[in-house]
């Protein structure tokens, strides 16, 4: 398999993990050897509730009985994109509503269409060591010139500030149709917004006219203690993108606004942003069955109580820093070749890890939301034993 894997599938890196997956349940994976290795990565936060979570897979298998994709978004009435978008806005105040995508980076794009059809203006500010997708539009908003500069020229207009740079604020003015932002920047290294930072970008928006895009991807569905993670820091955004987490393991993403600013996608033109597959009715039904499943536990509050127990069992001289919140947590190492030898020491030793984009110190710990207690310290005991090793 790992031969025909590097020849005819399209490689992302020179260095996959090529790990030969045969199936996977809960917080583990399992090889085409039947070795197990315990998830700390979640698919990259999308695994919300794991690995074939029974709830999701009895609402997949239900939805497939009865029809998949039957018309393009927003023409029939589906009852599971109806369910999710009515889930979706439910959890905001106000009169919102939510355009189901396939993917956050296809949601980004049409949250960037509305923002400039809404205000009428063209410039976009964004947080340098952003990342909000892979796609032209996307790319254009992330503020990462080691990522961007072999396909420029991308889309034209966006200004960079520094995240967390109240003085930079001035840089929003009344040219400025919106600013995006990740609530807590994933690629940079798990970067929380501190001293009421968000609250004062929304206030200069607010002041010149602009929109507040939050980018949710990562730290939506639950993970950092709050359903949205914006939650956290007293801010309401004005249109807010998601994916990952909100299909449990399946394809999605959307992007939600007050409906008054939504409708603008229906005319002048007609059909201002469309999608063939986007709420597909089995991904929707993961989707509710995700959302559900979270409404009638208590693992999002529990995410708090897992960040501590993580912090408390992954201590170690040769860990500067674990940053983020809640499940979305990145242990900083002294250098970018310690982490890369730690993730893949810990694969060996049945662990899964995984690396940030832009900061390469980072061991990625973004495990299911459902983990157990026993899983998380066992996790972090192999993380610990790895590093003894190397420090030896």
């Amino acid at each position: 398999m790992k031969s025909d894997f590097l020849k005819y599938q399209a490689q992302t890196s020179p260095y996959p993990l090529a790990l030969a997956v045969k199936e996977a349940k809960g917080s583990y994976i399992y090889d085409t050897d039947g070795k197990a290795y315990l998830d700390f990565v979640a698919g990259v936060s999308a695994n919300t509730l794991g690995h074939q979570h029974p709830t999701v897979t009895e609402a997949i298998k239900k939805q497939l009985d009865l029809y998949t994709h039957v018309m393009v978004y927003g023409e029939f009435i589906q009852k599971p994109q109806l369910e999710l978008c009515k889930l979706l806005a439910n959890t905001l105040p106000g009169d919102f509503s939510v355009y189901l995508t396939n993917s956050g980076t296809e949601a980004c794009e049409g949250a960037l269409k509305l923002a400039k059809r809404h205000t009428k203006r063209s410039e976009i500010i964004a947080a340098r060591n952003s990342y909000h997708g892979n796609t032209q539009g996307s790319m254009s908003v992330s503020g990462a010139e080691q990522q961007n500069r072999a396909f420029r020229p991308l889309v034209p207009g966006t200004r960079f500030i520094a995240f967390n740079n109240e003085a930079d604020l001035s840089k929003i003015t009344h040219k400025t149709a919106a600013v995006i932002l990740e609530t807590i920047q994933g690629g940079a290294g798990f970067i929380v917004p501190k001293n009421d930072y968000l609250e004062k970008v929304q206030q200069r928006c607010n002041e010149v006219g602009a929109l507040l895009i939050l980018d949710e991807i990562q730290t939506g569905i639950g993970r950092t203690g709050k359903f949205w993670g914006f939650e956290n820091y007293g801010v309401t955004p004005d249109i807010i993108i998601t994916g990952k987490g909100l299909g449990g393991g399946m394809p999605i993403g959307a992007f939600i606004a007050k409906s008054s600013v939504m409708n603008l996608l229906k005319e002048n033109p007609t059909l201002g942003h469309i999608t063939t597959f986007g709420g597909h009715p089995v991904i929707a039904a993961a989707g509710v069955a995700t959302m559900q499943t979270l409404e009638d536990s208590s693992l999002i509050e529990e995410t708090l109580r897992k960040e501590q127990l993580i912090r408390e069992h992954l201590q170690h001289p040769l860990i500067k820093e674990i940053r983020g919140k809640g499940l979305m947590l990145a242990a900083i190492l002294e250098t970018p070749e310690l982490a890369a030898k730690v993730v893949h020491a810990c694969l060996e030793r049945g662990l899964i890890l995984f690396f940030l984009l832009f900061e390469g110190r980072a061991l990625r710990i973004t495990p299911p939301l459902n983990i157990s207690d026993e899983e998380i310290i066992k996790g972090c005991q192999i993380i610990v034993t790895t590093l003894e090793r190397e420090k030896s």
